[in-house]
Order: structure tokens, then C-alpha cells, then sequence
């Protein structure tokens, strides 16, 4: 399978053979639903906590004697139904959201969102990508330059989550450049995961030779 490479000008500079496995599985939509949501799951920060009626400070004395005084017999202030007392059945910190998620399974996801990307014209590679001066304006050239390019016009004029860049290896000038942009993303393709694939529309892979053989869970 090949596909075309540009440079970061919007000019075709050559193409890429793509290795076989990785940019051509079909769509499976419950493999995606599954990983994902347990991605989200174990992502998630347990902040609501209760404390119950033995949490609750107080309440050691019984309020009033077992019987005779005509009212309901109590052992607690701090009983589920008095004010001040404890939750009855309330969330906890305690509680594990986790949700294990297979490395195989895992890396067949990524490579399942990777081809529907590419047949979705949704996967741009690029020659390089390098920034003189870490500048916004020079970034926003860049993706200007490059919406120019078939099937990318609304790179530049999404709002939101319009793309994610992938460096093949760390560059501050490029971070610098890019990270005032709110609707792009930088990451190194080794961190590539698919909570990022399918969070925004287009994918930008810089340097793809070296970058493609830093893919999780490639084959």
C-alpha cells in the first residue's frame, strides 16, 4: 500500500510503501467501544466521598434511654436519619474503576482506527516538519500551507480538535510553535493511543519512515 508524502510547504515530495497490518483492517466497532470506554474508566479521578455512620465524629452517647419516654428508641446521633449523622449507602473513594485492557488488543485498536483513518483521507504524512522560530504565526503558516492539500481544506478551519502532529522525536521549537493553537495537538508517535486517534478528525505524521517503526504495538 502506498501513499503520498508532502512536505510541509503543501507540495508532494514523494510517497511511502505503509506496512502491511497496520493501515489495512476493517472497522470493528466493538472492539473500539470496549477499549476505549475502559481507557476513559481508568482515566477517571474517584472524587466523591461519604462518610457513613460509624465515619461521622460523635454521636457515642445514646440520646435518651431505651424506654419509657414515649419516643422512638435511638442508640446515635449520628444515625443515617438524624441531621448531622451519617450517609447511608453514599459513594467512596474506595470504590477501583479499573478496567484491564489487553496490550494485543490494545494495538489492534490503534490499528484499526489508523485504517479507517486512511480511507477516510483523515492521515496526512509529512517530509518534516520543522519551525526557525517558535512563533504561532509560523505554525499557523504551516497548517495553512497544508489545508491547501485535497481532502485537509478544513485543517485549518476546524475550531476544535481539528489535528493531532506526530513527532517522531521530541522538538521544543515545534511544541512551542504549535501549543498556543487550541485545536492542535503535538505528541511523539511512540505515545500515540487511541483516545487521542478518535478525539481529533486529522492525523499528521511527521517523518513517517522513522515514525511509522515507533508505533505501539506495531507488528
Amino acid at each position: 500500500m502506498e501513499a503520498k508524502v508532502y512536505n510541509q510547504n503543501g507540495k508532494e515530495a514523494g510517497e511511502i510503501t505503509l506496512p502491511k497490518g497496520m493501515f489495512d483492517l476493517s472497522w470493528n466497532a466493538n472492539l473500539i467501544h470496549d477499549v476505549v470506554t475502559s481507557m476513559m474508566t481508568n482515566k477517571r479521578i474517584n472524587f466523591a466521598h461519604t462518610k457513613g455512620r460509624g465515619d461521622v465524629r460523635g454521636g457515642g452517647k445514646k440520646p435518651w434511654r431505651q424506654k419509657g419516654t414515649g419516643r422512638a428508641r435511638h442508640g446515635s446521633t449520628r444515625s443515617p436519619i438524624w441531621v448531622g449523622g451519617g450517609v447511608a449507602h453514599g459513594p467512596t473513594k474506595d470504590k477501583n474503576y479499573h478496567r484491564k485492557v489487553n496490550k494485543k488488543v490494545k494495538a489492534k485498536t490503534l490499528r484499526v482506527i489508523l485504517s479507517q483513518k486512511l480511507k477516510d483521507t483523515e492521515i496526512l504524512f509529512l517530509e518534516s516538519l520543522f519551525l526557525k522560530e517558535p512563533k504561532t504565526s509560523k505554525a499557523k503558516d504551516i497548517l495553512k500551507a497544508v489545508s491547501g492539500i485535497k481532502g485537509f481544506e478544513s485543517l485549518s478551519k476546524k475550531k476544535n480538535n481539528s489535528a493531532l502532529i506526530t513527532l517522531d522525536k521530541k522538538d521544543l521549537s515545534v511544541e512551542k510553535g504549535f501549543r498556543n493553537m487550541g485545536n492542535v495537538k503535538i505528541e511523539e508517535i511512540k505515545n500515540l493511543n487511541p483516545l487521542d486517534l478518535l478525539q481529533y478528525k486529522y492525523l499528521i505524521i511527521t517523518n513517517p519512515k522513522s515514525a511509522l517503526e515507533q508505533i505501539p504495538g506495531k507488528l
